[in-house]
């Protein structure tokens, strides 16, 4: 266990990087996976949550799919909502992906396959919420918490790459697919400095990668095609935004929106 804490590893999931079992985390990794069939639909269930959709409900400003970009992400609630109900998002995002992930390693030992597996289902789950017809946010809040108890290190260097990326271009989605694209490298390096890390811990942090990178392609050929907007808490943006005037076609809420300015429009010719 010493040696798990001189070399920066958790101790907590020390037994998954050495081999070693303590006392008591024999019990729970010796009764094999048949036992924890469950946790990867627990995951799933807490990270399909739609804080951001709650939030900005409870604010009083609708739904949150028909207001901006139509993300009920942190972002997208911030420029509607205002900072507090962004915030809150962000952090129970993060805080819902942390939890699967705590969960699991509490249930099984520490086993880190399944603290991968546990992370991968809460990812997977606010990516498509049931909750939501399968349509949820970009992954970058709750990939941050999952991946907290598996290695923090990496991720703390993540979130400075991102704050770093935001403070110099202004683009959320650019920090966060540079943040995304880091973090396996980061997490092979600092995982266990001086050995590679479980092959389950880079394929899930490989995979997280992808899922991210993914749901960001539409913001990828906005930057490349130079509409994107950039991030500000200025009241007039917050104001456009609130109008929906940064939907884009490939985001969950522009068709509804799409169609609702169209009758509007057949409205009033009609009665001209």
């Amino acid at each position: 266990m010493l040696e798990g804490i001189t070399t920066g590893m958790n101790p907590f999931i020390f037994e998954a990087r050495s081999g070693f079992r303590g006392p008591a985390m024999i019990l729970p990794v010796a009764t094999g996976g048949a036992t924890f069939w469950w946790l990867p639909l627990a995951a799933y269930v807490l990270g399909s949550i739609p804080f951001g959709y709650l939030a900005v409900r409870l604010a009083g400003a609708g739904d949150i799919r028909q207001r901006g970009s139509g993300n009920i992400g942190a972002t997208n609630v911030t420029r509607v909502a205002g900072v507090v109900p962004g915030v809150l998002t962000l952090l129970l995002d993060a805080g819902k992906g942390y939890l699967a992930v705590w969960l699991a390693a509490r249930v099984t030992g520490g086993n880190i396959r399944w603290m991968t597996v546990a992370a991968l289902a809460a990812l997977l789950g606010h990516l498509f919420p049931v909750w939501l017809g399968f349509r949820g946010g970009r992954g970058v809040a709750t990939g941050v918490g999952v991946f907290l108890p598996i290695c923090w290190q990496a991720v703390l260097v993540a979130v400075a790459v991102w704050i770093a990326v935001l403070a110099f271009w202004r683009y959320v989605s650019l920090a966060s697919v540079i943040a995304a694209a880091s973090l396996p490298p980061l997490v092979y390096l600092l995982y266990a400095p001086g050995h590679a890390p479980p092959v389950a811990v880079s394929a899930g942090t490989s995979a997280a990668m992808v899922l991210i990178i993914v749901r960001h392609r539409g913001n990828i050929m906005r930057l490349l095609s130079g509409t994107e907007p950039r991030f500000t808490l200025s009241r007039d943006q917050r104001e456009r935004t609130g109008r929906g005037e940064h939907l884009h076609d490939d985001e969950p809420g522009s068709r509804n929106l799409r169609d609702r300015d169209r009758s509007s429009f057949d409205h009033r010719n009609g009665h001209r």
